[in-house]
């Protein structure tokens, strides 16, 4: 059997070998899936929602575990990858209540002999391709609808991070999930996703990561006219606005900007301020930079951890290079102990002076560097913000119940914060427009994306 070295990004030391699967292991799980499917669908909602409770419950009694096998393999603070496993969980337990909420509905008919319904049915199998940055909310953000649905899924978490999903799995079985409904495969991304996009057997493909392969997801789908659900990258703005909470708006900047190292497809890549209050906002949010300690995850005090691996370290530093050549101001905090951190590191890094054509305005960095722009005018950073393919997140820091109206409304972003940088939550919609993805993931939408609405015509005699 072919294995893969799992390293610890932190200390690059070798946690285990996990297996490496490809087409074979591929089809094996699509046919268990398949063969699953009928009686898993059949069963109550009442039935599977019971089984996604006993998951939640038996995810937070194992939750210390699971963050520190998160932290392991993925790199970010034990802090925020605690506050990761209780999102996990929320998702089994919302869906748990939602798989006894799927509603279909009557149509009055305008002829007397007929009577109209729609019935929601399960979509079939499912392909879950999911993320590294958050290996464990991202599963259960598609795992829970999909099986409250009375969907099967076959589940190919990212090859960086595969303990967190088979934990996850484990528990899932452990809750009572019957064999075939849920099945895992590590391993080769091409092969794997592959197997799922040319079969017939699988109906929906729902993936989140970068743009450029869901493009590709919906190019090779198309033979198969399969559904996809996608939450793809993005390129979040931060609107500082004159009449903010400033000590506000700088800690929930720096929250979202460095949580698991600037490594979310939602945290601020791009902060405006308003000009009279520019320089104020920057001062602090420097001061408060430099409390921050960069270390090992597992390690007590550990504000910001290390990037996944050297090649995003790498690009990271593609971008800074890139501002500076194009006459960027480098205010880089490195003034903490880091000469012995053997992993993937990157100092955080403010940029000031920046202009719109520095690849850090346009492209997502996905690591711990903030460029800061003035603005003039409210229109102004309107026109900026939507300067962007991505349609993902957006937030505003502002006190003005008027402004805050006009600039939600006008913000082309799926998702837009309000004095608030963590929108994500189970019961609220998640997804972007524009290049930022096609559905929804959480609340009362995320299940819809796992049914088909069927229509029934009866004819009655009178």
């Amino acid at each position: 059997m072919q294995t893969e070295v799992i390293y610890n990004p932190a200390t690059l030391e070798k946690i285990v070998d996990v297996s490496y699967g490809g087409t074979k292991d591929t089809e094996d799980a699509i046919q268990a899936a398949h063969q699953a499917f009928p009686q898993w669908s059949s069963m109550t909602a009442r039935e599977r929602s019971g089984l996604l409770y006993k998951a939640n419950q038996l995810m937070l009694e194992q939750a210390e575990e699971l963050a520190i096998t998160l932290t392991s393999e993925q790199g970010k603070p034990l802090q925020e990858s605690r506050g990761e496993i209780k999102s996990a969980a929320s998702f089994l337990l919302w869906y748990a209540e939602e798989a006894n909420r799927l509603y279909g509905e009557t149509i009055p008919s305008s002829m007397p002999s007929k009577r109209l319904m729609v019935i929601p049915q399960a979509i079939g199998v499912v392909g879950a391709i999911t993320p590294w940055n958050f290996p464990a909310s991202m599963i259960t953000r598609k795992l829970a609808p999909a099986l409250a649905a009375g969907c099967t899924v076959i589940l190919k978490p990212a090859p960086e991070t595969p303990l967190t999903a088979i934990k996850i799995v484990k528990i899932l079985e452990e809750a009572g999930l019957p064999r075939g409904v849920v099945n895992l495969v590590t391993g080769d991304a091409k092969a794997i996703g592959s197997s799922l996009l040319n079969s017939e057997i699988v109906r929906l493909i729902t993936f989140t990561g970068s743009t450029e392969v869901g493009k590709y997801l919906i190019k090779e789908s198309s033979h198969t006219v399969k559904k996809l659900s996608l939450e793809l990258g993005g390129h979040a703005p931060i609107l500082v606005f004159d009449d903010a909470q400033i000590d506000q708006a700088v800690d929930l900047t720096l929250a979202s900007k460095f949580r698991n190292a600037g490594q979310t497809c939602i945290c601020a890549n791009r902060v405006y301020v308003q000009r009279s209050i520019f320089q104020q906002f920057t001062d602090k949010l420097i001061a408060k930079v430099k409390e921050m300690k960069l270390g090992d995850g597992l390690e007590d005090g550990t504000d910001i951890g290390p990037l996944i691996n050297l090649s995003a370290k790498e690009k990271v530093q593609r971008h800074l290079d890139d501002a500076v050549a194009k006459g960027a101001k480098v205010i880089k905090i490195d003034n903490k102990e880091t000469s012995g951190l053997k992993g993937h590191f990157y100092s955080p890094t403010i940029l000031t002076n920046v202009t719109d054509d520095m690849r850090v305005m346009y492209e997502e960095t996905f690591g711990p560097i903030i460029p800061i722009q003035p603005f003039d005018e409210e229109d102004e950073a309107i026109t900026k913000a939507n300067d962007t393919n991505y349609g993902l997140a957006a937030y505003m820091f502002t006190k003005n119940l008027d402004r805050s109206v006009r600039v939600m409304e006008k913000l082309q972003y799926g998702i837009v914060g309000i004095n608030d940088v963590f929108p994500a939550l189970a019961e609220a919609p998640f997804g972007g427009i524009k290049q930022s993805g096609i559905g929804k993931e959480g609340g009362h939408h995320g299940i819809n994306e796992f049914v088909e609405m069927k229509y029934v015509s009866m004819g009655i005699e009178r």
